[in-house]
């Protein structure tokens, strides 16, 4: 149930009656039609712009059509009163019978309430944290996981079909020398005494990978050039970090539908038949690049190389894919990975890429455009620091390695749940401040604590009215007598109202932060309700009489079931209680 979708239909359908009676043109278009809540909630409950956004294509008032639509509108039972405002807003007050009907709908559906089918079944690739498979994660990889995740788990329940997918970076010369760090802790398993050289990664967390090798083929390396040992050890290594970050991901609730490896487009002709592509198209040429900004032309030495026409995309300059050398460019695999996304149908790609990689979001997306003939959006999402603080001051050390805060140690230090909450309660591409103690402090300054207390609130308030012998069962809750709903009621239901709108609005934009806010709001208004009983008794969800009883908790039950549902979406399990 969606009442601001049904009421826009009902809009619709008045539309159509004044277009079928010749008071409207017949050829309007009806998209920009909107159905909202009102910037006063004083101004009633619902109101849509039909009558501004149609009065120039209809060449007439604004508020000629806002009188006629109010008339077809208020006919309606559901609809008490349709009042035009300004210079023809329409605001609509619904009857009572509308809001004491939708606790039970949200209880009948549980928490697939809200639940779209917006999204039509399209394929949507998110590839998310694809973090170099050359030690821990940190936490900006934690942020850029958490969001991916929650958006993918958003789109899947706007009704998308939505793969996650992690693309390992081990085609590059970092996994060289990641297996030349393992080597040296080869060679410490065995006795020896090892220098880390500038480059190499002195990590511990190498330590058991090094024990592991050695466990595996003995002395076989000791001694022996790199020609040896090498490429072995670049797959033992990768193949160890891949374990590694899998087991972060699952301590944080990540789990990976597809893990797609960069090494498998070099040697198997997947970049020459990507780069094909584009050349059919003839956006493939040889050249020569202008100086890049900030450098004079005699600093710079201009070389013949093949570019991608990617100012053809909207793109600012061309791009090289091929070096003079032959070589190919880091963007060439990336247009070749992209090319194996767009070959296997998906309708929509999202990337999440870390705020350093701001300059490689047109380029990314004029290649996309080019390979799919402009047919598959790419939306690309930078992930923000995290500035993490502990006591007040800023927290950089590490148990484990040394220099950074790992993911697990984030994970350990306050949970999964509330990781993933904090790290979602402002938008991606805004940095992020991370209080070790605040994140945990029971307070209301807290979102997490504020909005998990919500939930807990509600489950004592049932297990409270199952003592007095209420049934508290969502069946027996669906089927409560509500036509005595008080105002204060009638508008908590009207927030719960707009959690469907609400989770089609942060699917569109790929916010899932807005979730979080959302949940905020809502329990906002549930501890102020609450709050509210201290002082009116009739708000209390607990009366004397168990019918009444039994219509408050209604109210309190399909809170909570849009709060799971909610959390849900942001990978938090609710909590029952608060320790």
């Amino acid at each position: 149930m969606n009442l601001f979708s049904d009421i826009r239909e009902l809009v619709l359908a008045s539309i159509n009656s004044l277009q079928a009676e010749g008071a409207l043109p017949a050829d309007l278009n009806l998209a920009p039609v909107t159905v909202e809540p009102p910037r006063d909630a004083a101004h009633g409950d619902m109101a849509t712009n039909a009558a501004m956004v149609l009065a120039k294509p209809a060449k007439q008032k604004p508020r000629d059509i806002a009188e006629a639509l109010a008339a077809k509108l208020a006919a309606d039972d559901r609809i008490t009163s349709a009042e035009v405002a300004g210079p023809g807003f329409l605001n609509l007050r619904l009857a009572p019978v509308v809001w004491q009907q939708l606790p039970a709908a949200i209880l009948k559906a549980g928490t697939d309430y809200g639940r779209s089918t917006m999204g039509q079944g399209q394929r949507v690739n998110v590839e998310y944290v694809s973090a170099n498979p050359t030690g821990p994660m940190h936490v900006g990889h934690a942020r850029g996981a958490i969001v991916g995740d929650a958006m993918a788990s958003l789109l899947d329940f706007a009704g998308y079909e939505v793969t996650r997918e992690y693309y390992i970076n081990d085609g590059g010369a970092q996994v060289d020398v990641l297996a030349r760090s393992v080597y040296l802790r080869y060679l410490e398993a065995h006795g020896q005494e090892v220098e880390f050289a500038d480059g190499t990664y002195p990590g511990d967390y190498l330590v058991p990978v090094g024990q592991a090798l050695k466990d595996k083929v003995g002395d076989a390396y000791l001694d022996k050039g790199e020609d040896v040992w090498l490429q072995e050890i670049r797959e033992f290594a990768t193949d160890a970090m891949m374990d590694l970050i899998r087991s972060d991901l699952a301590a944080l609730g990540v789990e990976m539908d597809h893990f797609f490896s960069e090494k498998s487009l070099y040697g198997t002709g997947k970049i020459e038949a990507a780069i094909d592509s584009l050349r059919a198209k003839g956006l493939i040429y040889r050249g020569v690049l202008e100086p890049p900004k900030g450098k004079k032309p005699e600093d710079w030495e201009p070389r013949e190389q093949t570019l991608f026409k990617s100012t053809e995309h909207g793109d600012d300059v061309d791009r090289p894919i091929q070096k003079s050398d032959g070589a190919w460019t880091y963007f060439a695999p990336d247009i070749a990975y992209h090319y194996d996304k767009v070959e296997r149908g998906y309708d929509q790609l999202i990337d999440i890429f870390g705020a350093d990689h701001g300059g490689y979001v047109k380029r990314m997306k004029a290649a996309v455009s080019a390979l799919s003939d402009g047919k598959t959006p790419l939306d690309i999402k930078l992930i923000q620091l995290v500035k993490l603080f502990k006591n007040g001051e800023p927290f950089k050390m590490s148990k484990r390695a040394g220099t950074f805060i790992t993911l697990r140690d984030l994970v350990d230090m306050v949970g999964a749940d509330v990781a993933r909450f904090h790290m979602l309660t402002r938008k991606s591409d805004a940095a992020l401040d991370f209080d070790f103690d605040k994140v945990v402090e029971q307070s209301s300054e807290n979102p997490v604590f504020y909005v998990q207390y919500a939930h807990a609130r509600i489950c004592s308030v049932l297990a409270k009215a199952a003592e007095q012998g209420v049934s508290t069962d969502d069946a027996t809750l669906a089927n409560a007598d509500l036509s005595a709903m008080l105002p204060a009621e009638q508008a908590l239901v009207a927030k719960l109202a707009e959690w469907p709108r609400f989770l089609e609005t942060a699917a569109k934009a790929h916010e899932p932060h807005r979730i979080a806010t959302y949940l905020q709001e809502l329990a906002s208004d549930l501890h102020g309700h609450y709050y509210k009983g201290n002082k009116e008794v009739e708000l209390r969800f607990l009366q004397d009489d168990p019918v009444a009883t039994q219509s408050k908790i209604a109210l309190a039950r399909a809170v909570a079931v849009v709060i799971s549902a909610g959390l849900g979406i942001l990978g938090v399990t609710p909590a029952t209680e608060m320790r």
